[in-house]
């Protein structure tokens, strides 16, 4: 039997890869956008390597799907937030990467693996949409 396709199954519970940053990393510490696309893409491709055993991340990257992949970018106040949301995962057994910035050892994104949005959204209900923010003490462009 076929693999499913990112696409496949109800195009209401598509598959889909959860990303988390920190909003305080722009707003407080002031890094630019690139460093945080990078702690992004760090995570997102370590939660895929980790789960590429699993159905849903063989589906989500298989050569036919990438063109359909689905991700959610989010955001959380800081790091303590981010590591709940990490404890959180790992208690309910869902599969995620928490990268951990070196050598700060400053935890800095979470990325899960490729799942049905049905079953990971409820993890995600206290994160809001990233945007861009402003370092605090300058005005937003």
């Amino acid at each position: 039997m076929a693999a499913l396709s990112a696409g496949d199954g109800e195009a209401s519970d598509p598959l889909i890869q959860y990303v988390v940053l920190r909003r305080d990393l722009q707003e407080s510490e002031g890094w630019p956008l690139g460093a945080l696309v990078a702690q992004g893409a760090h995570a997102a491709v370590a939660a895929v390597v980790e789960s590429m055993g699993a159905d849903d991340t063989r589906a989500y990257v298989a050569p036919e799907a990438l063109g359909s992949m689905t991700k959610a970018v989010l955001e959380l106040k800081g790091e303590p937030q981010l590591r709940a949301l990490s404890e959180k995962l790992a208690a309910d057994g869902r599969a995620h990467h928490l990268w951990v910035e070196q050598p700060e050892n400053v935890a800095t994104c979470l990325a899960t693996a490729p799942g049905r949005k049905s079953a990971l959204a409820p993890h995600f209900k206290k994160c809001r949409l990233s945007s861009w923010h402003a370092p605090k003490g300058e005005a937003a462009a």
